[in-house]
């Protein structure tokens, strides 16, 4: 079974306790392929697929024949909005389209387990018993950062009734640092921060939203 450092907010320079995590978040093996159909998908899914340009067909103007088909000594054109042409449509542009996948309730619960289990097994998690500021202090957040030695890129994962203004707000300035609840943790943000922060109550709320109930 996994375990991590306890530390406590109170008293984070203190020398922390270690603490069991569940192994069914935290103890998956790692799936590269899963990783990547998770980390494609996600990534499709916020492409809004509305660029678009103009065919020959869609663009204004072109009806009639510029000059006559022989006896001119030019090539043969039979309208000016011809993709060879100025101001003429474009050939094989981008049209609207839809770019969503999806991906079975089980594969993204799977998938999110082993990008967790990775970091884990990189010695790259750390627990915090809670987060509580009394008013957004960008200074204090940084100071718990660096009191815990997180690294630069670091994700503060927290359960949906921790998230407070004063604990969002505090986080939000800080280059490489994002705060987010357990409810919208997605594979992507974790593979893209170096190190993880959870409260011991986001564990749990993992542990819940990762089950197989």
């Amino acid at each position: 079974m996994p375990s991590v450092p306890l530390y406590r907010f109170s008293d984070p320079g203190g020398e922390p306790a270690q603490v069991p995590l569940p192994e069914t978040v935290f103890g998956v093996e790692a799936s590269a392929d899963l990783l990547h159909r998770a980390v494609r998908v996600q990534l499709l899914n916020r492409r809004q697929g509305t660029a678009a340009t103009k065919t020959r067909g869609e663009v204004s103007g072109g009806g009639r024949k510029p000059w006559a088909q022989k006896h001119t000594g030019r090539a043969r054109h039979g309208s000016t909005r011809s993709p060879l042409w100025r101001h003429g449509g474009v050939t094989f542009g981008p049209q609207p389209r839809k770019w969503s996948l999806s991906l079975p309730v089980r594969m993204r619960r799977k998938a999110l387990a082993a990008a967790l289990s990775a970091r884990c097994a990189a010695e790259r998690v750390k627990v915090i018993d809670r987060l509580e500021f009394a008013r957004p202090r960008t200074k204090d957040a940084i100071a718990l950062l660096s009191r815990l030695s997180c690294p630069p890129k670091t994700l503060v994962v927290i359960a949906p009734e921790e998230y407070t203004v004063p604990v969002a707000r505090s986080f939000t300035n800080i280059p490489g640092v994002d705060c987010v609840r357990t409810d919208a943790l997605t594979v992507y943000e974790v593979l893209g921060h170096e190190g993880l922060l959870l409260t011991a109550q986001a564990v749990r709320a993992l542990e819940e939203r990762l089950s197989d109930g």
